[in-house]
């Protein structure tokens, strides 16, 4: 057992022979019930740890692979796109709903890209963070596509990455409203699908140049 099952979302882990799975919680926001439910699966099956992820899902870690099938039924849930050429999980702030230096609903706009794109398959792996304001919780300066709120509407920037070649991504609309912004990013996401090769988005602009993609993606 060496091989992540990209069709069951399991994560083959350091043993070689158990495997994480990540039930999909948009946002990171989850009630009550459902949490219990995912610890109780947890104690089911034995799992050694539960993992907050960088990307707000709970990870349960070390499921036996005969397990996996049994996990996912009692669950109920659909997994979290972890692996595999796709938009990953969206990552969000609280924005306007919770957070007190709010500027933009993130919660709102997040959710809507993270039900429309999320497992959606790409040339490359395809992370989106949205913060409600500049300091930035959800990361969006290292994601492909981020969106930060200010008190003019939403800035989209383009091409970052934390990966094994990181970069920070360039500034590419500013005082956007929330449909602009998610127009903008359909524009975005369909543009990169169209004409990329197998490359992370940062790469794909800088081959072709900042320039150009900005007024392709824009229509400029």
């Amino acid at each position: 057992m060496s091989k992540d099952i990209l069709e069951k979302g399991a994560i083959v882990q350091r043993d070689k022979e158990t495997y994480a799975i990540a039930p999909h919680i948009p946002g990171g926001i989850i009630d009550p019930a459902t949490l219990r439910r995912i610890a109780d699966v947890a104690e089911k099956y034995n799992a050694k740890v539960l993992k907050l992820t960088s990307a707000q899902r709970i990870a349960i870690v070390g499921i036996r692979p005969e397990d996996i099938d049994n996990a996912w039924k009692d669950l109920g849930m659909s997994p979290g796109h972890a692996i595999g050429m796709c938009v990953r999980s969206v990552k969000i702030c609280p924005g306007t709903t919770f957070c007190k230096r709010g500027q933009q609903d993130s919660v709102g706009v997040g959710l809507k890209l993270d039900e429309r794109y999320h497992g959606y398959q790409l040339p490359w792996k395809f992370k989106m963070g949205v913060s409600g304001c500049v300091n930035s919780c959800a990361e969006p300066w290292i994601k492909d596509v981020g969106l930060i709120g200010t008190s003019k509407g939403w800035r989209v920037v383009v091409g970052g990455c934390a990966g094994a070649k990181p970069r920070i991504a360039q500034v590419l609309a500013e005082n956007l409203n929330d449909e602009e912004a998610i127009d903008l990013v359909d524009r975005i996401i369909n543009y990169y699908k169209a004409h990329a090769r197998k490359q992370r988005l940062g790469e794909f602009i800088e081959e072709i140049g900042f320039e150009k993609f900005k007024a392709e993606v824009l229509g400029s």
